[in-house]
């Protein structure tokens, strides 16, 4: 289903700190939010607009990927021409259109479909299946079984063989869509697709027989909005949204302070507020721009003071290092990619760290590699959708390691309630004094298991004692110190698929098989006892 869940968003603000967060990612790329074509869709896209995105994609119910519920793709959602149709007049009354640009997708299949839909206020085209039947597909609705017989959808080298798909031919059918819409603008005097947008006044609707159900329809508010004379307003580039990133620390501070050209050990000091949102992020652009994932760690750190803004660290690479004294916001470590993360309490606080919250919700959401140590306590859904992060925290709110796929987390204090919900993945060592852990932890898909193999006592105790080099924990010390004494408290949360699976992969590695071959020939063997 389209749009998929976003963990990270819960409102129109949640939405526009995305933006931003992707923005500050890639400087250089247009920030596209996808909308459901469906009463309301036109209030949506005027705070989409607001937020800063620079496409807004809406998408109607006629389209659908091959994974998609038939139920969905049949009962849900509305025509992509009310949803286009609402969005461009509703931009235009709020004196919005000029910022954005309006995408159109769901079943285009023509010159004509395009012509529509730009008349109706559309300015970019997207085209899935028709382009994937041009490639081969056959419509065999499995894209997401690793099934597809044509080759097209699929991780399997045996079926990949039966691709036949060239480049040429999606070049070849979309030369023939342009040209038809070429034929269509010859035909009503326009020129340019910009003079075309919105153009609904060149629009006609076809006489339906009397006493029909297509008769009875009244198309009025689509083709002719009293409130708005002149529709034909498109995207202009200098009304575009400015979102000022020449202001933010990482321009100002982080690329000119450190020496991008030199692979030596470098650190910065500085302050930094909650204003200071998605810090690391651009810089962390350029290093992956210019070293991609190869740089060792702690190759640019930079030493914070004060609070740290919403998404500090998001996205940040191999080689950059984040430590911060105080405390954070929500989504630290958002997309956590290679890069470390720091966080404790100042020196000579009079609390107890592993008592009180340090960084807030959702932090580590979608991060596949890199490590995080936290002196203190996470907010809710901590490493939610981890595929690949280590992290130490002294404790978490509800929902902990929820939908995780990857990674390892110790937790070395309470959790909230529904602990590793939908986990399926990755595994979580979890103290727990009280002995009552289970009642919080969501058993549907994981296993509870004392720490006993000696694999994992080396794993637990070598990240405690990371963490405690990197932010001095009391609470890491005092462990360590007694570690003989808190192992039997530790449990090792594990999930039940993971866990078969690194069986099968074990027994496959000892047929002489090793990485990524080993876990595809694990995949198909697991799939076939299913």
């Amino acid at each position: 289903i389209s749009p998929p869940p976003h963990h990270d968003i819960y409102s129109i603000e949640d939405l526009a700190e995305l933006i931003y967060d992707l923005k500050n990612a890639n400087r250089s790329a247009n920030i596209n939010v996808k909308l459901v074509s469906e009463a309301g869709v036109g209030t949506i896209a005027a705070g989409v607009a607001k937020g800063g995105a620079q496409v807004i994609l809406v998408s109607g119910y006629d389209g659908g990927t091959g994974a998609a519920p038939r139920t969905s793709i049949k009962h849900a959602g509305l025509p992509w021409e009310l949803g286009i149709a609402e969005t461009h007049q509703t931009l235009i009354m709020n004196g919005l259109r000029t910022r954005v640009r309006i995408e159109s997708d769901s079943k285009l299949l023509s010159g004509r479909d395009v012509a529509i839909s730009c008349m109706l206020g559309a300015e970019e085209f997207g085209f899935g299946t028709t382009l994937l039947m041009a490639e081969g597909c056959v419509m065999m609705r499995v894209c997401n079984l690793d099934t597809c017989p044509m080759g097209i959808c699929t991780q399997n080298p045996e079926l990949r063989k039966n691709f036949k798909g060239k480049p040429e031919y999606i070049i070849n059918y979309l030369t023939f869509v342009a040209e038809e819409l070429r034929e269509y603008m010859a035909k009503l005097g326009v020129r340019t697709v910009d003079e075309l947008v919105g153009r609904t006044d060149l629009l006609r609707v076809k006489p339906a027989a009397p006493g029909s159900r297509a008769a009875e329809l009244d198309l009025d508010c689509i083709l002719h909005n009293p409130a708005i004379a002149n529709s034909n307003v498109h995207f202009i580039k200098e009304d575009s949204y400015d979102f000022h990133l020449e202001n933010t620390l990482d321009m100002k501070v982080l690329m000119k302070k450190f020496k991008l050209g030199s692979k030596a050990p470098q650190s910065v000091s500085l302050n930094v507020s909650n204003v200071d949102r998605a810090f690391g992020a651009i810089f962390g652009s350029e290093i992956t721009r210019k070293y991609g994932n190869d740089l060792p760690d702690d190759v640019y750190t930079v030493h914070c003071n004060g609070a740290g803004g919403q998404s500090f660290g998001a996205f940040i690479p191999n080689g950059l290092t984040l430590e911060l004294v105080g405390d954070c916001n929500d989504y630290m470590g958002k997309g956590l990619s290679g890069g470390k993360i720091v966080v404790r309490p100042p020196q000579g606080i009079d609390f107890k760290p592993e008592e009180n919250i340090i960084t807030g919700n959702v932090a580590l959401y979608g991060a596949t590699s890199g490590k995080a140590f936290i002196s203190g306590v996470a907010g809710e859904r901590f490493c939610v959708r981890n595929s690949g992060a280590t992290a130490v925290v002294e404790g978490v709110g509800d929902h902990g390691c929820e939908y995780m796929t990857g990674g390892t987390v110790v937790v070395l204090g309470q959790t909230g309630k529904n602990f590793a919900a939908g986990m399926t993945g990755g595994i979580a060592y979890v103290l727990d004094e009280n002995w009552d852990f289970y009642q919080r932890v969501n058993k549907e898909t994981v296993s509870l298991e004392p720490v006993e193999h000696k694999y994992d006592v080396a794993t637990l105790k070598e990240l405690i004692r990371a963490h405690v080099e990197a932010t001095g924990s009391p609470r890491g010390k005092e462990i360590l110190d007694n570690f003989s004494a808190f192992l039997p408290k530790f449990k090792k949360v594990l999930p039940y698929d993971y866990d078969r699976m690194l069986r099968v992969i074990a027994s496959v590695e000892e047929r002489g098989l090793d990485g990524e071959q080993a876990q595809i020939e694990a995949f198909y063997a697991v799939q076939k006892h299913k």
